[in-house]
């Protein structure tokens, strides 16, 4: 079964509209764990309009499932990880400013700078892994820096299922291919939503994990979010 980490970066964008702790995010990523949840996924940025530093240090104590902490691994992001010391960082090549990952890592230029962060992370006992597209020389790229895992950028293929293209999903067997062959676990995530999460888990060889947010949340608010935990769960399996 491929694991679902439950991103709650949409929790506290809510939260953060109003002021005051209503919805509370602690209370929320215990309960996503009571309803089946195999982790939490977070994202914090530099200027901290939804996930605080402070709720990445407040969640340690709250996740016992498998939490995963993802951002641009500059400074502030960098000594934040190696504080809270997650189960798993993911890399995502940001810009300061960015409403949400509109690209992977380009692993071959990124190389040196990528490896470095790694190995930082991995000293520390953090299981590594960085966000790619689902390009040959990418996934080739990101086995050279020594990660542990990729997550592959999946909105290309969203879009595409979206519009009834179903061979989008060709790039992600092609590098989930490759990327076992080399040793890579392989994470997914950003677009993916009930609509398509089942056909993309039922297509990719070697899946672990899933990392999802605004999809769940927004489809919680019809649905209530324990249903929707459960259905994930479901079509994941």
């Amino acid at each position: 079964m491929t694991k679902l980490s439950v991103n709650i970066n949409k929790i506290a964008t809510l939260r953060n509209a109003r002021g005051g702790n209503v919805p509370d995010l602690l209370k929320v990523a215990t309960d996503i764990q009571k309803f089946g949840a195999q982790g939490i996924t977070i994202h914090p940025r530099p200027d901290e309009r939804h996930i605080r530093y402070q709720d990445a240090r407040d969640l340690k104590a709250i996740v016992y499932t498998e939490y995963n902490i993802e951002g641009n691994p500059q400074h502030n992001f960098i000594d934040l990880v190696l504080e809270c010391k997650p189960d798993q960082v993911t890399l995502v090549p940001d810009a300061i400013g960015a409403i949400t990952s509109s690209a992977g890592w380009d692993t071959v230029k990124n190389q040196a700078y990528l490896t470095e962060m790694i190995q930082e992370f991995q000293r520390n006992g953090i299981r590594t892994s960085i966000f790619v597209d689902p390009v040959l020389e990418m996934i080739e790229g990101a086995k050279k820096t020594g990660t542990d895992r990729i997550e592959l950028y999946t909105e290309a293929f969203a879009h595409q299922y979206s519009l009834g293209i179903e061979s989008g999903i060709d790039p992600y067997i092609k590098s989930a291919v490759l990327a076992n062959e080399l040793g890579l676990g392989i994470n997914a995530g950003h677009d993916l939503s009930l609509d398509n999460i089942q056909f993309f888990k039922q297509n990719i060889p070697g899946l672990l994990e899933v990392s999802i947010g605004h999809a769940l949340i927004s489809e919680a608010l019809y649905l209530g979010l324990e249903n929707v935990v459960n259905m994930y769960l479901q079509k994941l399996k």
